[in-house]
């Protein structure tokens, strides 16, 4: 009953203040395996010789048969919940340093990358599935770049963020050269506190496997004699020249007749479509595809060009520059007429 008792305590003594410590990595911890027989070093770092005592959360250590001192270090065996927390050295009143003992968590949550381009950089997004330490701010995540990091070295430039809507999003630089064939992998090593517990994991990737383009532009819709001509533009992130980086685009249109959907990976598709919408691909790595732009509906015939005046939502023919003024100026023209036919009747 007195471990189950300690036991408890220690998980409420986290939740209302160990926790709440660790929105940040804490400059110096040492992470231990649940219940693990052998011991982890708890270094009392300092270059002034002499006895020294040790505290847990600002209450002297007992020293038992899973925690002893070895001259300077504290050494901890069979680590557990209520053992986790803050514990500091002292040579009477001063504090000559701290160490977090934390605990190796069994699992990491959801970690994805993505570059838009073959450019030097790239995205990626950790988030908890289960959010709820997420919500209270008891989680901390960095991520590193390179071997450095995934081998612990002290040197890692670790990459930092606040999170938003339970997600933390990360932008990082490498130097890897877009117009050589790729040899290495990109290593990226993620840490995560969450409460008392650190997340520890590397993913290793080609950069090619996580070329992701952003939506491209559909630029007009040109009417032929049997078909509707598509101009497409790649997105303006990436990567130039275009004719070396080239992307492959797929559309998607609306038949005006049945409302049935094709799709087409030619700029050539069928003239009587009510709508379309566009995708792209890397067309060498065959990456994965964009998203999906907006749907734009489709004008054609020379009496509804008029209708091309808002080009984010319509795809049109390209049209003489004052032709929409024009359009302007028949509407403007029109409303008059119909303002002196009311006029007249009502004299009349």
């Amino acid at each position: 009953m007195k471990s189950l008792f300690l036991w408890m305590s220690g998980i409420l003594f986290l939740i209302l203040t160990g926790a709440q410590d660790l929105k940040r990595f804490p400059e110096h911890f040492v992470v231990a395996k649940k219940n693990d027989a052998n011991p982890v070093t708890l270094t009392c770092r300092t270059n002034v010789e002499g006895d020294v005592t040790w505290t847990f959360q600002l209450e002297d250590v007992d020293i038992e048969e899973n925690i002893q001192q070895n001259g300077l270090n504290l050494s901890v065996s069979a680590v557990d919940i209520p053992m986790l927390g803050k514990y500091s050295c002292w040579r009477g009143e001063e504090m000559l340093s701290s160490t977090y003992l934390l605990l190796e968590a069994e699992e990491l949550d959801y970690l994805s990358c993505r570059a838009k381009s073959y450019d030097c950089n790239f995205s990626c997004v950790w988030f908890d599935k289960r959010q709820t330490a997420v919500r209270l701010g008891q989680t901390a995540v960095r991520l590193g770049l390179g071997r450095e990091c995934s081998e612990g070295g002290k040197t890692c430039d670790w990459v930092s963020s606040d999170q938003k809507d339970g997600r933390f999003q990360f932008e990082l630089n490498h130097s890897l050269s877009p117009y050589t064939e790729e040899s290495t992998q990109l290593e990226v090593t993620v840490e995560v506190i969450v409460e008392l517990s650190v997340l520890r994991k590397t993913k290793r990737f080609y950069l090619r496997d996580i070329i992701e383009p952003d939506s491209p532009n559909i630029v007009r819709c040109q009417e032929g004699k049997e078909d509707l001509n598509v101009t497409i533009d790649a997105p303006s992130s990436w990567s130039t020249p275009h004719s070396y980086f080239s992307l492959e685009h797929q559309i998607e249109y609306v038949l005006k007749d049945d409302g049935k959907t094709g799709r087409s990976s030619s700029v050539l598709i069928p003239k009587r479509i009510s709508k379309l919408r566009v995708r792209s691909r890397d067309a060498v790595v065959l990456s994965a595809w964009s998203q999906w732009t907006a749907w734009k509906n489709v004008i054609t015939g020379k009496n509804k060009l008029c209708k091309c005046k808002n080009k984010a939502k319509t795809c049109c023919p390209e049209l003489p520059s004052e032709y929409l003024e024009n359009c302007k100026n028949r509407k403007g023209r029109k409303k008059g007429g119909k303002s002196a036919k009311k006029t007249l009747k009502y004299n009349a």
